[in-house]
């Protein structure tokens, strides 16, 4: 690659300041720039707006000491990271530079599935551009939400390839005086099928029935990432499981932390764990206090057996996290201070949730997988038809699902627009009271979720979140009526 000028100038810039992009107030990409830098952007709201542009297209990006080539927004693994306020009106451009169509999903945000909002029947062609526009409800929940693609057939490919960046809504946790004054770290966890040419790797060569895994373990677009923290400082972790299959496990070397948000929101009241299970699509955020005692922590990926395909999957290749050993995944420091931290505990409460009210309508939802033509994932024994609705719901009402899953893999349920609440699991009442938006169903498991229907109405989908068995037909489309 022949560097100009400019180019030279925009990488001493680049590795002396940490800027990922040079951008305007519309937060717009610099031109002419082709390859990927390890910081992306955030780009925040300004006056009650939020208004950006990204272009997906093919990128080589370095990840440790190797040049690859993945699809990348703005060029940028993970993409810009977006902020927005409860109450903000959000503009964001998509150009398509990809050799396929594509779309934007906006995943845990509550806003409308219909027209330029999270409307994910659009679909955007290559080489055009389309102008998304919504607006934030004003008692939206902050959360830590995500976007990517959503166009279906296209969905797993391209997530696989490192299309998905973090959508933060700030709001009430951020006033806590404990979480307001933390170190705040985001952590976006995805993993890349390359070939030795460094290029995605085929979706012939990896298996699609167990949902495709790959080789390359990144956080934030880098391998065992350092995250400094002072000693006697509170850390707040942002975790996104942003990959395409892979679920993480994740421990501190089995020291505590405390939960304190999951994909709806915070929850009521901190709750210490010793480890933590992320589904494709989910988030957590969980509170660690710099040890006075330890110079460090491993942030361990522990085994999890998600289930298998068998013979499907045995000669497939694509690494896939039914083993026994661990993987760390990024160390935390924690370092000397001169600054004298005042010690803050964390509050009792973070949030008033309450349970739902009884349902006005109860479902039932089977996950198989089976023939439809050609070998396929099922909802209720139908593989996903784009014309048909298979679920219709009023608006400002409350309905319970039980999810039942009688394959041998688990199944990540995901369902737009309405986050809900987790009421049991083999009719053992749930004891964490939480939002959701999407839950594990695990082989042989009865799920029985609470969702209520408010604010919009149209037509969405839920569906599995190994994007590989939705794009095989584990999707149903959901029609909310008023």
């Amino acid at each position: 690659m022949t560097i100009n000028r400019r180019h030279l100038l925009y990488l001493l810039l680049s590795a002396t300041t940490g800027i990922a992009t040079i951008v305007n107030k519309k937060h717009k990409p610099t031109k002419n720039i082709s390859w990927a830098q390890t910081k992306p952007q955030i780009y925040k709201s300004e006056n009650g707006l939020l208004e950006v542009e990204l272009t997906a297209q093919e990128t080589p990006v370095n990840i440790g000491d190797k040049t690859v080539y993945l699809l990348t927004y703005n060029g940028q693994i993970p993409a810009p990271q977006l902020e927005a306020k409860a109450g903000d009106k959000v503009k964001i451009t998509l150009t398509n530079k990809l050799n396929k169509s594509t779309n934007l999903h906006y995943h845990g945000l509550h806003i409308s599935p219909q027209g330029k909002a999270d409307n994910v029947f659009v679909e955007i062609q290559p080489n055009q551009t389309y102008n998304y526009e919504f607006t934030i409800p004003e008692d939206h929940q902050s959360i830590t939400g995500w976007y990517h693609p959503h166009l279906h057939g296209n969905t797993a490919e391209q997530l696989s390839g490192g299309l998905a960046g973090l959508f933060v809504v700030r709001g009430k946790l951020e006033e806590i005086s404990t979480i307001k004054s933390a170190k705040e770290e985001f952590i976006v966890l995805q993993d890349f099928a390359l070939d030795n040419d460094g290029k995605l790797m085929d979706s012939r060569m990896m298996s699609l029935m167990t949902g495709r895994e790959g080789d390359l373990i990144t956080v934030n677009g880098k391998v065992n990432p350092q995250i400094n923290c002072n000693k006697g400082e509170w850390l707040r972790l942002r975790i996104l499981n942003a990959s395409t299959s892979r679920f993480y496990n994740l421990s501190l070397e089995n020291n505590p932390f405390f939960l304190i948000a999951t994909d709806g929101g915070a929850i009521n009241s901190p709750q210490q764990m010793n480890s933590v299970l992320l589904t494709p699509g989910q988030r957590v955020e969980i509170m660690i206090q710099g040890d006075s005692q330890l110079s460090s922590l491993k942030m361990i990926n522990l085994p999890y057996n998600r289930g298998a395909m068998g013979m499907m999957g045995g000669g497939m290749m694509g690494r896939r996290n039914n083993n026994n050993s661990s993987e760390t995944l990024a160390t935390i420091n924690f370092v000397e201070s001169n600054n004298n931290i005042e010690p803050l505990s964390l509050p009792n409460q973070l949030n008033s949730i309450n349970p739902l009210p009884s349902p006005t309508q109860t479902r039932s939802f089977t996950l198989n997988h089976g023939m439809a033509n050609g070998m396929a994932f099922l909802i209720n024994g139908k593989a996903y038809n784009h014309q048909r609705i298979d679920t219709t719901v009023n608006l400002d009402t409350v309905e319970e699902w039980e999810l039942i899953n009688t394959g041998i893999m688990d199944h990540p349920f995901h369902i737009h627009v309405n986050s809900f609440q987790v009421v049991s699991r083999d009719d053992i009442p749930e004891k964490l009271l939480a939002w959701r938006d999407t839950v594990l169903v695990k082989r042989g498991e009865r799920v029985k979720i609470r969702i209520p229907f408010q604010n919009f109405v149209g037509k969405t989908v839920y569906h599995c979140h190994i994007l590989d068995h939705e794009d095989l037909g584990m999707m149903g489309n959901l029609e909310i009526i008023s």
